[in-house]
């Protein structure tokens, strides 16, 4: 009878193997175990490879990895499949490195965040720009500082404003430069030896600070 209803009893042979299975539980259990006591077991040990499994993350080609021991920076990884112990004990970061930010000094155009212009989308910031040359002359020079994250882990720990902190450095950089050069190379075929110093006086400046950031460029407009 019950043809067709589909509801006829467990195949022996699956309670045979659950049978077999309790058994090599029972061996690593107290004795008098209860069954339910078996299963609660058993989905806290599945629950515990979950959970392991969960520390388990993917750093893109573009991204650095920044470890989080209960919110304290730990290390830094590469690009690739990598592990950590799994939250709440340590969580990951993953930020771009290769992105190539830019920061304006002298002028800001309407890339920059909230500005705005009808007079060419320039305006000019003479505070930032104006110098004083090594034989004595005034020169406004606006130039644009280019950088990436080379270090995550510093970048996000160690500096609490990094565009504040590259904008500092440039100025006081290129105002190093331009008090030790005379005017006439500062407009002329000097420009690019500017450029370089400059970076390397950025970058030396960066570097104290433990910043986590590479100038890749510095480069003047007029």
């Amino acid at each position: 009878s019950g043809n067709g209803s589909g509801r006829g009893p467990r195949p022996p042979d699956v309670d045979k193997i659950i049978k077999e299975f309790q058994e090599k539980i029972k061996k690593f259990l107290p004795g008098g175990s209860s069954s339910g006591g078996k299963q609660a077991i058993l989905v806290l040990i599945i629950l515990g490879f979950v959970w392991l499994a969960s520390g388990l993350y993917r750093v893109l080609p573009d991204e650095q990895g920044v470890v989080l021991r209960f919110g304290k920076f730990v290390k830094t990884t590469q690009p690739g499949l990598n592990y950590h112990i799994p939250f709440p004990v340590e969580s990951v970061l993953t930020p771009k490195v290769t992105k190539v930010n830019r920061i304006d000094i002298g002028f800001r155009s309407e890339r920059d965040s909230g500005f705005s212009s009808a007079a060419g989308g320039v305006a000019d910031v003479p505070q930032e720009s104006l110098m004083l040359t090594g034989d004595e002359n005034i020169v406004n020079i606006d130039f644009s500082v280019f950088w990436v994250i080379k270090d995550a882990g510093n970048f996000l720990f160690k500096i609490q404003d990094p565009e504040g902190t590259v904008k500092a450095a440039a100025e006081t950089a290129m105002r190093e430069v331009i008090a030790r050069s005379d005017i006439q190379p500062i407009l002329t075929e000097g420009r690019s030896q500017i450029e370089i110093d400059a970076s390397e006086i950025i970058q030396n400046i960066l570097d104290e600070y433990q910043s986590g950031i590479q100038i890749t460029q510095v480069q003047t407009q007029k």
